[in-house]
Protein backbone atom coordinates (compact mmCIF):
# COMPACT_ATOMS: atom_id res chain seq x y z
CA UNK A 1 0.00 0.00 0.00
CA UNK A 2 1.27 3.44 -0.86
CA UNK A 3 2.05 5.53 2.21
CA UNK A 4 0.86 9.10 2.81
CA UNK A 5 2.33 11.69 0.50
CA UNK A 6 5.24 13.64 1.94
CA UNK A 7 7.44 16.46 0.78
CA UNK A 8 11.09 16.34 1.79
CA UNK A 9 13.75 18.50 0.18
CA UNK A 10 16.87 18.21 2.34
CA UNK A 11 19.47 20.91 1.93
CA UNK A 12 17.20 23.65 0.55
CA UNK A 13 17.86 26.82 2.49
CA UNK A 14 16.73 30.41 2.36
CA UNK A 15 17.79 33.06 4.83
CA UNK A 16 16.26 36.25 6.13
CA UNK A 17 17.92 38.84 8.33
CA UNK A 18 16.15 40.13 11.45
CA UNK A 19 17.55 42.43 14.14
CA UNK A 20 18.56 39.43 16.26
CA UNK A 21 18.93 36.44 13.95
CA UNK A 22 19.83 35.21 10.53
CA UNK A 23 16.90 32.82 10.19
CA UNK A 24 17.18 29.79 7.93
CA UNK A 25 13.91 28.68 6.37
CA UNK A 26 12.36 26.71 3.55
CA UNK A 27 9.42 27.80 1.42
CA UNK A 28 7.25 25.50 -0.68
CA UNK A 29 3.97 25.66 -2.56
CA UNK A 30 2.54 27.99 -5.19
CA UNK A 31 4.62 31.15 -5.56
CA UNK A 32 1.46 33.29 -5.45
CA UNK A 33 -0.19 31.23 -2.74
CA UNK A 34 -1.63 32.53 0.51
CA UNK A 35 1.06 32.81 3.18
CA UNK A 36 1.21 30.17 5.91
CA UNK A 37 4.10 30.03 8.39
CA UNK A 38 4.59 26.59 9.99
CA UNK A 39 6.79 26.64 13.10
CA UNK A 40 8.29 23.45 14.54
CA UNK A 41 8.66 22.51 18.18
CA UNK A 42 11.30 21.11 20.56
CA UNK A 43 13.05 18.78 20.04
CA UNK A 44 12.13 18.67 16.36
CA UNK A 45 12.76 20.51 13.10
CA UNK A 46 11.01 21.86 10.02
CA UNK A 47 10.52 18.39 8.53
CA UNK A 48 7.79 17.65 11.05
CA UNK A 49 5.52 19.28 8.45
CA UNK A 50 6.53 17.06 5.51
CA UNK A 51 3.36 14.98 5.64
CA UNK A 52 1.14 18.06 6.06
CA UNK A 53 2.56 20.08 3.17
CA UNK A 54 0.92 18.36 0.16
CA UNK A 55 -2.61 19.11 1.35
CA UNK A 56 -1.74 22.71 2.23
CA UNK A 57 -0.14 23.27 -1.17
CA UNK A 58 -3.13 21.75 -2.90
CA UNK A 59 -5.34 24.22 -1.04
CA UNK A 60 -3.27 27.13 -2.40
CA UNK A 61 -0.90 27.94 0.46
CA UNK A 62 2.71 29.04 0.20
CA UNK A 63 4.26 27.47 3.31
CA UNK A 64 7.24 29.07 5.04
CA UNK A 65 9.07 26.87 7.58
CA UNK A 66 11.63 28.73 9.72
CA UNK A 67 14.19 27.10 11.97
CA UNK A 68 13.79 28.38 15.53
CA UNK A 69 16.71 30.01 17.31
CA UNK A 70 19.18 27.28 18.23
CA UNK A 71 18.09 24.96 15.42
CA UNK A 72 19.50 24.17 12.00
CA UNK A 73 21.35 26.98 10.28
CA UNK A 74 19.67 29.81 12.19
CA UNK A 75 22.34 31.96 13.86
CA UNK A 76 22.56 35.01 16.11
CA UNK A 77 23.70 38.32 14.67
CA UNK A 78 25.72 39.13 17.82
CA UNK A 79 28.12 36.52 19.27
CA UNK A 80 27.68 37.87 22.81
CA UNK A 81 23.87 37.90 22.86
CA UNK A 82 22.25 35.87 25.64
CA UNK A 83 21.16 32.51 24.21
CA UNK A 84 17.68 32.86 25.60
CA UNK A 85 14.92 30.33 25.03
CA UNK A 86 12.22 32.33 26.81
CA UNK A 87 8.77 32.48 25.26
CA UNK A 88 8.97 36.24 24.70
CA UNK A 89 12.08 35.73 22.57
CA UNK A 90 10.43 33.00 20.48
CA UNK A 91 7.43 35.23 19.89
CA UNK A 92 9.54 38.23 18.92
CA UNK A 93 11.54 36.04 16.52
CA UNK A 94 8.35 34.89 14.79
CA UNK A 95 7.04 38.44 14.53
CA UNK A 96 10.39 39.59 13.10
CA UNK A 97 10.36 36.72 10.58
CA UNK A 98 6.91 37.65 9.25
CA UNK A 99 7.87 41.32 9.03
CA UNK A 100 11.23 40.67 7.37
CA UNK A 101 9.53 38.70 4.59
CA UNK A 102 6.84 41.35 4.19
CA UNK A 103 4.03 38.83 4.70
CA UNK A 104 0.43 39.88 5.34
CA UNK A 105 -2.80 38.05 6.17
CA UNK A 106 -0.64 35.20 7.46
CA UNK A 107 -1.81 31.91 8.91
CA UNK A 108 0.46 30.75 11.74
CA UNK A 109 0.60 27.02 12.47
CA UNK A 110 2.83 26.16 15.40
CA UNK A 111 3.69 22.94 17.20
CA UNK A 112 4.98 22.91 20.80
CA UNK A 113 7.53 25.80 21.00
CA UNK A 114 6.08 26.99 17.70
CA UNK A 115 2.62 27.10 19.26
CA UNK A 116 3.93 29.16 22.17
CA UNK A 117 5.53 31.60 19.73
CA UNK A 118 2.23 31.72 17.84
CA UNK A 119 0.29 32.67 20.97
CA UNK A 120 2.66 35.61 21.51
CA UNK A 121 2.16 36.87 17.97
CA UNK A 122 -1.60 36.30 18.08
CA UNK A 123 -1.86 38.20 21.36
CA UNK A 124 0.66 41.03 20.95
CA UNK A 125 1.35 41.36 17.21
CA UNK A 126 -1.89 40.36 15.46
CA UNK A 127 -1.87 42.99 12.71
CA UNK A 128 -0.42 40.71 10.00
CA UNK A 129 -2.05 37.50 11.25
CA UNK A 130 -5.20 35.97 9.78
CA UNK A 131 -5.52 32.93 12.06
CA UNK A 132 -3.55 30.70 14.43
CA UNK A 133 -3.41 26.93 14.75
CA UNK A 134 -1.63 25.88 17.95
CA UNK A 135 -0.68 22.23 18.42
CA UNK A 136 0.27 20.38 21.62
CA UNK A 137 0.71 23.44 23.84
CA UNK A 138 -1.74 25.64 25.71
CA UNK A 139 -1.79 29.41 26.11
CA UNK A 140 -0.66 30.08 29.66
CA UNK A 141 1.85 31.82 31.86
CA UNK A 142 4.04 29.89 34.27
CA UNK A 143 4.58 32.10 37.28
CA UNK A 144 7.34 30.91 39.63
CA UNK A 145 4.93 31.02 42.56
CA UNK A 146 2.12 29.07 40.84
CA UNK A 147 1.41 25.45 41.64
CA UNK A 148 1.82 22.56 39.22
CA UNK A 149 -0.37 19.44 39.40
CA UNK A 150 1.75 16.43 40.33
CA UNK A 151 0.97 14.45 37.15
CA UNK A 152 2.16 17.43 35.09
CA UNK A 153 5.27 17.84 37.24
CA UNK A 154 5.99 14.16 36.59
CA UNK A 155 5.60 14.74 32.81
CA UNK A 156 7.92 17.75 33.02
CA UNK A 157 10.76 15.84 34.71
CA UNK A 158 13.18 16.84 31.94
CA UNK A 159 12.54 20.54 32.63
CA UNK A 160 13.57 20.05 36.24
CA UNK A 161 16.49 17.81 35.19
CA UNK A 162 18.16 20.53 33.12
CA UNK A 163 18.08 22.76 36.19
CA UNK A 164 20.98 20.60 37.43
CA UNK A 165 24.52 20.55 36.09
CA UNK A 166 24.15 16.82 35.41
CA UNK A 167 21.03 17.40 33.32
CA UNK A 168 22.67 20.15 31.31
CA UNK A 169 25.64 17.88 30.58
CA UNK A 170 23.26 15.21 29.31
CA UNK A 171 21.49 17.77 27.13
CA UNK A 172 24.80 18.93 25.67
CA UNK A 173 26.64 15.63 25.30
CA UNK A 174 23.82 13.19 24.55
CA UNK A 175 21.29 15.33 22.75
CA UNK A 176 20.17 12.46 20.50
CA UNK A 177 19.77 9.97 23.33
CA UNK A 178 18.00 12.57 25.48
CA UNK A 179 15.60 13.51 22.68
CA UNK A 180 14.95 9.93 21.52
CA UNK A 181 13.75 9.07 25.02
CA UNK A 182 11.39 12.07 24.94
CA UNK A 183 9.98 11.15 21.52
CA UNK A 184 9.24 7.63 22.74
CA UNK A 185 7.72 8.62 26.07
CA UNK A 186 5.71 11.57 24.77
CA UNK A 187 3.95 9.53 22.08
CA UNK A 188 3.35 6.03 23.47
CA UNK A 189 2.37 3.63 20.73
CA UNK A 190 3.94 5.68 17.92
CA UNK A 191 6.71 3.71 16.22
CA UNK A 192 8.47 6.63 14.61
CA UNK A 193 10.79 5.98 11.65
CA UNK A 194 14.42 6.19 12.72
CA UNK A 195 15.20 8.04 9.50
CA UNK A 196 12.79 10.81 10.48
CA UNK A 197 14.38 11.08 13.90
CA UNK A 198 17.88 11.18 12.44
CA UNK A 199 16.84 13.91 9.99
CA UNK A 200 15.39 16.04 12.80
CA UNK A 201 18.47 15.44 14.97
CA UNK A 202 20.76 17.19 12.51
CA UNK A 203 19.01 20.45 13.44
CA UNK A 204 20.15 20.00 17.05
CA UNK A 205 23.81 20.17 16.06
CA UNK A 206 23.42 23.95 16.11
CA UNK A 207 26.04 25.23 18.59
CA UNK A 208 23.38 27.18 20.51
CA UNK A 209 20.85 24.35 20.82
CA UNK A 210 21.73 23.00 24.25
CA UNK A 211 22.19 26.43 25.86
CA UNK A 212 18.91 27.76 24.48
CA UNK A 213 17.07 24.57 25.43
CA UNK A 214 18.27 24.69 29.03
CA UNK A 215 17.55 28.40 29.36
CA UNK A 216 14.02 27.94 28.06
CA UNK A 217 13.10 25.76 31.02
CA UNK A 218 15.19 27.54 33.62
CA UNK A 219 13.48 30.79 32.68
CA UNK A 220 10.03 29.22 32.48
CA UNK A 221 10.23 28.16 36.13
CA UNK A 222 11.94 31.28 37.46
CA UNK A 223 15.40 29.74 37.86
CA UNK A 224 17.21 32.05 35.40
CA UNK A 225 16.74 35.67 34.32
CA UNK A 226 15.62 36.44 30.81
CA UNK A 227 17.09 38.67 28.16
CA UNK A 228 16.17 42.26 29.19
CA UNK A 229 15.34 42.99 25.54
CA UNK A 230 12.15 40.91 25.94
CA UNK A 231 11.04 42.14 29.35
CA UNK A 232 8.28 44.32 27.95
CA UNK A 233 6.85 41.31 26.11
CA UNK A 234 7.13 39.12 29.20
CA UNK A 235 5.31 41.76 31.26
CA UNK A 236 2.44 41.84 28.75
CA UNK A 237 2.25 38.05 28.70
CA UNK A 238 2.14 37.72 32.47
CA UNK A 239 -1.67 38.00 32.71
CA UNK A 240 -1.60 36.30 30.06
CA UNK A 241 -2.73 38.53 27.20
CA UNK A 242 -5.62 37.07 25.18
CA UNK A 243 -5.11 35.91 21.60
CA UNK A 244 -6.86 38.31 19.23
CA UNK A 245 -7.13 36.21 16.07
CA UNK A 246 -9.25 33.12 15.30
CA UNK A 247 -7.59 30.10 16.86
CA UNK A 248 -7.75 26.32 16.65
CA UNK A 249 -5.96 24.21 19.25
CA UNK A 250 -5.09 20.61 18.33
CA UNK A 251 -4.00 18.23 21.08
CA UNK A 252 -3.27 14.52 21.07
CA UNK A 253 -5.18 12.64 23.73
CA UNK A 254 -2.07 10.53 24.47
CA UNK A 255 0.36 13.45 24.78
CA UNK A 256 2.82 12.44 27.48
CA UNK A 257 4.48 15.86 27.71
CA UNK A 258 1.97 18.70 27.72
CA UNK A 259 -0.87 16.63 29.14
CA UNK A 260 -4.26 17.16 27.45
CA UNK A 261 -5.54 19.02 30.50
CA UNK A 262 -3.12 21.86 29.79
CA UNK A 263 -5.32 23.05 26.91
CA UNK A 264 -8.70 22.65 28.66
CA UNK A 265 -10.91 25.55 29.80
CA UNK A 266 -8.95 28.28 27.99
CA UNK A 267 -11.89 29.96 26.24
CA UNK A 268 -11.45 33.21 28.15
CA UNK A 269 -7.94 33.65 26.67
CA UNK A 270 -9.27 34.10 23.12
CA UNK A 271 -11.29 37.08 21.96
CA UNK A 272 -12.34 35.68 18.56
CA UNK A 273 -13.36 32.28 17.27
CA UNK A 274 -11.80 29.54 19.39
CA UNK A 275 -11.98 25.79 19.01
CA UNK A 276 -10.14 22.91 20.69
CA UNK A 277 -9.92 19.48 19.06
CA UNK A 278 -8.66 16.43 20.94
CA UNK A 279 -7.11 13.90 18.54
CA UNK A 280 -7.78 10.29 19.63
CA UNK A 281 -4.86 7.88 19.73
CA UNK A 282 -2.32 10.65 19.00
CA UNK A 283 0.58 11.65 21.22
CA UNK A 284 2.71 14.79 21.33
CA UNK A 285 3.56 14.99 17.60
CA UNK A 286 0.30 15.28 15.59
CA UNK A 287 1.97 16.67 12.43
CA UNK A 288 4.14 13.55 12.30
CA UNK A 289 1.72 10.99 13.75
CA UNK A 290 -1.46 12.15 11.97
CA UNK A 291 -0.43 14.50 9.13
CA UNK A 292 -3.62 14.12 7.10
CA UNK A 293 -5.90 14.78 10.07
CA UNK A 294 -3.71 17.75 11.04
CA UNK A 295 -3.89 19.24 7.55
CA UNK A 296 -7.64 18.79 7.29
CA UNK A 297 -8.20 20.41 10.70
CA UNK A 298 -6.12 23.43 9.64
CA UNK A 299 -8.10 23.81 6.43
CA UNK A 300 -11.45 23.48 8.22
CA UNK A 301 -10.55 26.50 10.33
CA UNK A 302 -9.46 28.51 7.30
CA UNK A 303 -12.57 27.59 5.30
CA UNK A 304 -15.00 28.73 7.99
Amino acid sequence: MKGPERITRPGVRNYVETPTLRIAYEADGPEDGRALVAVHGWPDDIHCWDGVLPRLHQAGHRVYRPYLRGFGDTRFQEPGRLRSGQIGALGQDLHDFVEALGLHDVVIVGHDWGARAGYVVGALFPERIRALVAISAGHATNRPDSGVPYPLAHAYWYEWYVATARGRRALERDRRGFSRYLWRSWSPGWDFPEGDFDQAATAWDNPDWAEISAHAYLHRWGEAPGDPAYQAIEDRLADPSPVRVPCLVLHGERDGDNLPGTTEDKDDLFTGHYERVLMPGVGHFPPREAPQATAEAILRLLNR
